[in-house]
């Protein structure tokens, strides 16, 4: 990727980065290498609609009652993009799992 990108190349694309050095981290990368961490993160079209909502309402504690939340995000964002389908799942990260509801 960084060969691609000094060559004025880059494949474009978005990194979501859950784990680093075995610790807790939720970070993302762009194309051209801006990162970040926060508590939460999205990408693409995402990242303009649904974060003002993820501010306001997410907070360390979220389990179940984040799956309402994430409803109430993937609604907006089903509003501004006509090709989006309105079938999703959701999915908790375990350390041998992932529990899709």
């Amino acid at each position: 990727m960084y060969n691609r990108r000094n060559k004025f190349n880059p494949l474009w694309n978005s990194l979501v980065l859950r784990t680093k050095n075995g610790q807790q981290y939720l970070g993302k990368v762009n194309m051209i290498g801006i990162n970040f961490e926060d508590n939460h993160v999205s990408t693409r079209l995402g990242n303009h609609p649904a974060r003002p909502i993820l501010r306001h309402e997410c907070n360390a504690n979220l389990t179940f009652k984040g799956v309402k939340l994430m409803e109430k995000c993937m609604r907006v964002l089903l509003h501004h993009d006509r090709t989006f389908d309105n079938l999703f799942f959701f999915g908790f990260p375990c350390p041998f799992l992932l529990v899709l509801l």
